[in-house]
């Protein structure tokens, strides 16, 4: 009888120890996705061609420091600013909060920071009164959330400050092509998608569906790298086809 309560209570030891190591590395993984990187889906092609449908980004966390919005889990508690906080460079690919319901994340670029006066003439982006450098690149393909594509000019932009990335333009006279001059505040960044024609960002309103001028508080973190991509068109393909849709090119590939 003896032996067999021992036996009982050896077990009961042995689970509550395999029960600690699997609620530390939960807490492990937990603090490394809150603490350091977190990974994130790209449904939409407004970060065309920077960012393709189905590719899956790694988001930095540090660069920016720490907030509600940088919590792996989303749970309402009063904003209280950020720790460690740290403003993006004008050219960084931020992942954020979207204003307008902070469940989602998205995904764009910064390109105008506090103080910065941004407007759009005739397609071209001017910062503080200094229009970024477009250089054509050829045509290239802007994929659509249907699985449809359509042909698209590619230009290499570059930022006051050097930065330079590709940008798509599927038509002249868009209809965000022309807007009003917008001095950015303090605490808010204007952010824009690289598919110029397809992105609701900073140049229409939360009660539009777009970003407005972005809180740096719904700062999730600096997307780094893409570390794997999926083409998701060849879901209407035959099921044996489909990891031929794996774009192997762009596994583990930095986001400039």
């Amino acid at each position: 009888m003896t032996i067999e309560r021992e036996s009982v209570a050896a077990r009961a030891r042995g689970w509550g120890a395999q029960a600690l190591q699997f609620a530390a590395a939960l807490l492990i993984v937990f603090l490394a996705k809150g603490a350091l990187a977190e990974p994130f889906y790209v449904p939409s092609g407004s970060m065309e061609p920077t960012l393709m449908i189905g590719d899956a980004l790694l988001a930095s966390k540090y660069p920016y420091g720490y907030g509600t919005a940088s919590l792996p889990i989303q749970i309402s508690l009063p904003e209280t600013g950020r720790v460690f906080g740290g403003t993006p460079k004008r050219g960084d690919v931020v992942v954020f909060r979207w204003p307008g319901d902070r469940s989602q994340a998205w995904v764009k670029r910064v390109v105008g920071l506090p103080g910065d006066r941004i407007q759009m003439r005739q397609g071209q982006l001017f910062i503080n009164d200094r229009a970024a450098t477009l250089k054509p690149d050829g045509i290239g393909e802007a994929e659509d959330d249907s699985g449809g594509s359509e042909p698209a000019y590619r230009y290499i932009e570059t930022l006051p400050g050097g930065v330079n990335h590709a940008i798509f333009k599927l038509r002249d006279n868009g209809r965000l092509d022309n807007t009003p001059e917008v001095t950015v505040p303090p605490n808010r960044l204007f952010v824009m998608g690289d598919n110029r024609d397809n992105s609701a960002d900073s140049r229409v309103s939360v009660r539009d569906g777009g970003v407005g001028l972005l809180p740096m508080d719904n700062l999730v973190g600096r997307a780094d790298a893409v570390v794997g991509s999926w083409d998701l068109g060849i879901r209407s393909q035959p099921v044996w086809t489909w990891l031929s849709g794996f774009r192997l090119a762009r596994f583990f590939t930095a986001v400039r």
